[in-house]
C-alpha cells in the first residue's frame, strides 16, 4: 500500500550497494578491484565519514556510471525498491544533470545533452507496474560555473513535464564566495515560476540567512532550530518546510547522535514549523523511508502523532502531488462506502 511522499532523495546516492555492485561486476569490474568481496565494498560504501566533503565524494564514483545508457537501469531498480519495499507514493528524484554528460565534451556541448539526461530519466520514472507519481529537482551546483548553473534554471524551465523545482547542492561551504550568484539565479528562478529548495543550514558551515527567503523548502535545515532557533518564527510566516533526513547527520559527521534531532522536532512543532522526514541518500545509507521513521519513534524523538504530521507535511509542501488529499484519505474515501454497506448487512 503506496502512503508515503520523499521530498528530498538524490539519484546519485539512491542505487543500494547490492545494485551498484551488480553494475559493477558485469560492466565495470576495474572500480572494485581493490574489494576482494561484496560485503567489503557495502562497508566501505555506506560508513559514515568525517565531514560533508568527505561524504559528498561518494557521489562522484555513482555520478561516473550514471549515463544515457544506464540510467533506465538505475532507475528502474530504484523505483521497484521505492514502490515494494518503502510503501512510496510520491518521489522527488534530485541531481545535477551536467554530471551526468560525458567528461570528454567542452561545457557547451555538455550543456546541450543535459536536455537528454532530463528526458531519459523523466520517461525512465513512469513504470505502469510501480506506479509511483515522479518529479525531478535539478541542482545547481557550488562547484560550477555560473554559466552551467543558469542553463540548469533554464532547463528547469523548460521541462516541466519532468522537472518541478532547483536546488543548490555541491558542499555548503562553498556559497559564500559567490553569494550575489546564488541570488542572482535564485531571483531569475522566481521570474520564470521555477519552485525553490536549497541545501541551507545543514552543516554549521552552510548558514546562510540572506539565502532563507527564495526558498520554499529548506533542505535539512536543521541549525536553523539548533544553533538559530530566533529565524523560526520567520521561516513559519514564510510557510517553508524543512527537509530532515536523519541518518545523513550520522553520516557526515554532522551530528554524534540521533537524539540530538529531538531538540530539532520540538523546537520546530512549537514554532509551527513543518519538517518533511526525508532519506538523502537512501543507498549510501542502506536506509530506507519507513526506517528513518521507526528511528525516530524509537529513540523517542517524536510520537506518532507528530510522525503522521511529518507525513501529513510532506505530501502538503510536495512541490508535483497532484491531488489535495494524501493516498490515506483518499483510500479512506474509497472504503468508506464498502465499510458502510458492511455495516448494514
Amino acid at each position: 500500500m503506496a502512503l508515503y511522499a520523499e521530498l528530498h532523495r538524490h539519484l546519485g546516492g539512491s542505487v543500494v550497494p547490492r545494485v551498484l555492485w551488480r553494475y559493477f561486476e558485469r560492466h565495470a569490474k576495474d572500480l572494485i578491484s581493490r574489494f576482494a568481496e561484496y560485503p567489503e565494498f557495502e562497508e566501505f560504501y555506506t560508513r559514515p565519514r568525517n565531514t560533508l566533503d568527505e561524504y559528498l565524494e561518494l557521489h562522484t564514483l555513482v555520478e561516473s556510471v550514471q549515463t544515457v545508457e544506464t540510467l533506465p537501469y538505475f532507475i528502474y531498480r530504484l523505483l521497484r525498491g521505492a514502490y515494494i519495499f518503502e510503501n512510496l507514493a510520491y518521489l522527488e528524484l534530485r541531481y545535477t544533470p551536467y554530471l551526468r554528460t560525458p567528461e570528454h565534451l567542452d561545457q557547451g556541448a555538455r550543456i546541450d545533452k543535459m536536455t537528454e539526461i532530463v528526458d531519459i530519466v523523466g520517461k525512465s520514472s513512469h513504470l505502469p507496474e510501480y506506479p509511483i507519481v515522479t518529479s525531478q529537482i535539478l541542482c545547481m551546483h557550488s562547484r560550477l560555473p555560473y554559466e552551467v548553473n543558469k542553463a540548469i534554471v533554464d532547463l528547469a524551465a523548460q521541462n516541466r513535464e519532468y522537472v518541478c523545482a532547483i536546488d543548490v547542492a555541491g558542499g555548503d561551504r562553498y556559497y559564500a564566495e559567490r553569494m550575489e550568484e546564488w541570488i542572482s539565479l535564485y531571483n531569475y528562478a522566481h521570474s520564470l515560476d521555477i519552485k525553490t529548495t536549497g541545501h541551507l543550514y545543514e552543516t554549521t558551515d552552510g548558514c546562510y540567512p540572506v539565502l532563507l527567503p527564495y526558498l520554499m523548502r529548506i533542505g535539512h535545515g536543521i541549525q536553523i532550530p539548533l544553533l538559530y532557533p530566533e529565524l523560526l518564527k520567520d521561516v513559519a510566516q514564510r510557510g517553508q518546510c524543512l527537509e530532515v533526513c536523519p541518518t545523513t547527520y550520522l553520516k557526515t559527521g554532522t551530528l554524534q547522535d540521533i537524539r540530538q534531532l529531538k531538540l530539532v522536532f520540538d523546537r520546530c512543532f512549537e514554532a509551527g514549523v513543518d519538517i518533511a522526514i526525508c532519506t538523502d541518500n537512501a543507498g549510501l545509507h542502506n536506509m530506507r523511508l519507513p526506517f528513518e521513521y521507526e528511528n525516530l519513534l524509537t529513540y523517542d524523538i517524536i510520537n506518532f502523532a507528530q510522525l503522521q504530521a511529518c507525513q501529513d507535511a510532506a505530501f502538503r509542501h510536495a512541490f508535483a502531488w497532484p491531488y489535495t488529499q494524501r493516498p490515506a484519505s483518499l483510500l479512506n474515501g474509497l472504503l468508506k462506502p464498502e465499510a458502510d454497506k458492511m455495516l448494514a448487512m
